[in-house]
């Protein structure tokens, strides 16, 4: 493994009034089912920060720290969650069930990301706080596994937080090689760094594990309620309901994984951060496996409108 990332290749195109007006670059890497690398483009070696996408592998690392929580409450725990009445009630009674009030999470204070849930908010006279930004079920996990194993909340976002060390080991673990740097994620928290091959492979360990593991129960708690992970219509919860079985999770700056029982597994990172090329590209490298769903089709192009009509598309080129 390299100890950086070296970039992408051309992955995808922005086509307006049949002129192709722009590219995005970026690295994707597929998987098949027994984890072989099947098809790839740009370096997917080199390690990159997939952001939000590594929620699913934090929240393996907190069970097995001791996190106790329902399936839905789990599903919130990996969750870039909009913001919905929902999904706001649930973190609240996460950290209700053990006594904790807001004022313990040290998420940035955010509105959240659901255009009418913000609206509803600026309404009723509210403003910015630490349980609409969308990690705050990230963060109301790491209180509840600090209360669970007697550690101290103040600083539980410091990399060298019990907390967070343990979280570091379960990722090196899923991935199955070292992390080889850590940054600040938006949320504040640690973000592990891993190639896209790693983040592949991660993901399809936590669809194929046994059940009862800390890896199945993730796995199935993010598809059993999809609406938790993102939002009611989020691209990962689409993705979910729309392929029963498929495990989805995207992060910031063109980050994307899914895995695929019997199938595989994809990674994505586009260079430039730009998020409406992710589901083209991803779309493209399920293809490849052999995963066919209506849900793909409505994903394979993001429209380019122009004077309030479609006048071209996103799509992918690799």
């Amino acid at each position: 493994m390299t100890d950086r990332y070296a970039g992408g290749e051309l992955l995808g195109e922005v086509v307006r009034s049949g002129f192709t007006e722009g590219h995005h670059h970026g690295s994707v890497v597929v998987l098949s089912a027994d984890g072989e690398v099947t098809a790839w483009a740009g370096d997917v070696t080199g390690p990159v920060f997939p952001r939000s996408s590594n929620k699913p592998l934090q929240a393996v690392g907190m069970l097995r720290c001791g996190l106790d929580v329902a399936d839905d409450e789990l599903a919130q725990v990996c969750a870039s969650h909009h913001g919905e009445p929902f999904h706001v009630a649930r973190v609240r009674r996460m950290l209700a069930s053990a006594g904790l009030g807001e004022e313990v999470l040290r998420t940035p204070p955010d509105y959240p990301l659901s255009e009418p849930s913000r609206d509803e908010v600026i309404r009723s006279g509210g403003t910015r706080s630490a349980v609409l930004m969308n990690c705050s079920g990230k963060h109301a996990g790491m209180l509840l596994t600090c209360v669970a194993n007697g550690w101290s909340f103040d600083d539980y976002r410091s990399a060298d937080h019990p907390l967070q060390r343990a979280l570091r080991k379960a990722v090196a673990d899923l991935a199955g090689e070292p992390v080889p740097a850590t940054g600040v994620d938006g949320c504040g928290a640690p973000v592990f760094a891993i190639p896209l091959a790693a983040l592949a492979g991660a993901f399809l360990r936590l669809v194929s594990a046994r059940r009862g593991t800390p890896e199945r129960r993730v796995a199935d708690a993010m598809r059993a309620r999809p609406e938790l992970v993102s939002g009611t219509y989020g691209e990962d919860t689409r993705l979910m309901q729309g392929l029963p079985g498929l495990l989805a999770k995207g992060g910031a700056e063109g980050v994307q994984a899914v895995a695929v029982p019997g199938y595989g597994a994809v990674a994505v990172k586009i260079d430039d951060g730009a998020m409406r090329a992710r589901m083209p590209v991803l779309v493209a490298g399920l293809r490849r496996l052999g995963v066919a769903a209506p849900i793909l089709d409505e994903f394979a192009e993001v429209p380019v409108f122009g004077g309030g009509a479609r006048v071209g598309s996103v799509r992918a080129i690799w």
